[in-house]
Formats: structure tokens, sequence, C-alpha cells
């Protein structure tokens, strides 16, 4: 109490400063309706200004939940297309019904929250495990196309051996011709794929779509995983072509883990199993 009796006596002519200067503002803002006005306006931008910077911030908190919200949505949507059924008995041409047509793939949705794109052998972890749905071996994609395979898994996490892996080799195919090579990530540009095990003879264009060729029991046909930027022959049959991933990995937060209900059933019976 001493010490702010002190403050006040050392500046009260400060004090009295401010005071009249306050004073003489309210009358003079009270009485005229000019400067009423312009006080008026002032305050609303002002309040506007605060307003929607506390807006602002709200929303910024609430990001991780509304891309929590999009991600489930996005899931659901894509475990209802069409591409994730399989016809599972032959119908007459023309005709098709509901009970024909048997799930065949489930996407199970998740957070990233390691990644890495500076090694050779780079790895990623997610937020879902076992207790999710999640196994050894299954596809993993983010919104733009193929991202890699999960290797490891515990009751809530998994690891994934990305695209940006060296050791990790991708059956893959020209979208337009149908041509299929082995498509693997050379250590370098953290953009570029390699897709080798092209013919020659065949008719390339920068630009041309490269997909999953669907010859495995890891990855759909058709999912996206680049453009052809660049390419040259290698050893005089077969090109060397540079392809530009559609996954950005060093933008890479959430991704879809791709359960192949059929799998285990089509690796019974070609009695092998593997990446590719």
């Amino acid at each position: 109490m001493r010490n702010l009796l002190r403050l006040i006596l050392t500046n009260h002519f400060f004090l009295l400063f401010i005071l009249f200067e306050t004073v003489s503002l309210l009358l003079v803002f009270q009485n005229n309706n000019y400067h009423k006005a312009h006080a008026f306006n002032l305050s609303r931008n002002v309040s506007g200004y605060i307003n929607s910077t506390i807006f602002s911030f709200r929303q910024y908190l609430d990001l991780h939940e509304t891309n929590r919200r999009l991600l489930e949505e996005n899931q659901a949507l894509r475990n209802s297309l069409m591409s994730s059924y399989k016809l599972s008995i032959p119908l007459p041409s023309g005709v098709e019904f509901d009970s024909a047509w048997t799930q065949q793939y489930n996407f199970i949705a998740a957070r990233v929250i390691s990644n890495s794109v500076n090694k050779q052998n780079n790895f990623i972890s997610i937020d879902k495990g076992s207790v999710h749905g999640v196994e050894p071996d299954m596809a993993v994609i983010s919104d733009k196309g193929v991202a890699g395979i999960v290797t490891g898994v515990s009751d809530h996490y998994s690891t994934i051996i990305p695209l940006l892996n060296i050791d990790l080799r991708i059956s893959s195919k020209l979208k337009n011709s149908g041509h299929f090579g082995s498509l693997h990530w050379d250590g370098k540009d953290p953009e570029i794929a390699i897709l080798r095990d092209i013919p020659h003879h065949v008719t390339l264009h920068e630009g041309d779509t490269v997909v999953t060729s669907g010859y495995s029991s890891i990855f759909p046909e058709g999912i996206m995983i680049g453009n052809i930027v660049d390419f040259e022959i290698e050893g005089g049959n077969f090109y060397k072509i540079s392809v530009n991933l559609s996954t950005d990995f060093r933008k890479f937060n959430y991704a879809y883990v791709i359960d192949n209900f059929f799998r285990k059933e089509l690796l019974e019976l070609e009695g092998a199993g593997g990446y590719d």
C-alpha cells in the first residue's frame, strides 16, 4: 500500500493530466455528434478486430478436431465406393443386385505421428494398430496416392515402410497402355521414383499417369502413384522412367490403411506372399 501511495505521489501530475484528458474527450464525444460517430466507428472496428482474432484463434484450436472429422468422413466415403467391392457371384449381362457385391477393401483412417524424408531407409509411424484392425503388409495411401506398406504393428501404433525407402518396390503400370513394371526410390530426390521394366517399344509422354498394377495382394489396382517427368532407354530394351510422386511426403499428415479382405485367400492359393 505504501508503495502504491508513493507511486501516485511521484506521478500525480501525469495522472491528473490523464484524468483531465479523459474527461475532456468524454465531454466532446457526448456533446458532438460528429465526434461521437467517429468514436463509435473506431470502437466498432477495434471490437471487430478483437472478435475476429479470437475467432481465428478458436478455429486454430479446433483444427485438429475438424481434420479428424474430415478424415473419418473420407474413410466412410472410400469404404462406400464401388471400387471397394467385388462381384461375388456371376450375373446376367446388364443385371446388378446389391446382394451380389461383397466388400473387398476396408479403409482405416490414421494420423501420421512420425515421418522422415532425408534418409535412404525412411520410416513412418501412425496412431492406429492391431486394436483398430491394422496388420503387417497392409497398403497405406495418402489422399493423393500411394504412401507405403505396414511393416510393424503394436496395439495402438504401426510403422510403415514408405515409397521413400530404397528397400521397397511397388508393382506399377502405365494407366493409358496398361504396361507394367517395378517402381522404386533411388534414395535421391524425395519427389521422384524410378519405374523400370517397361519395354522400349511402348510410346511414352511426359505427364503420363502411373498407377498401381493390382498384381499383388496388397495394393488395389489403379491407385495413383505419380506422373512421368522424364524417361530414357536403359540397357537397349527397357526404359528408365522418372516419376513425380503424387504423395508429398514432406506434408504427409494423414493416411489410410487398406485392408484387403481377400488377401489371405489369395496368398493361400498362390502359396506365396511378400511385397510387390
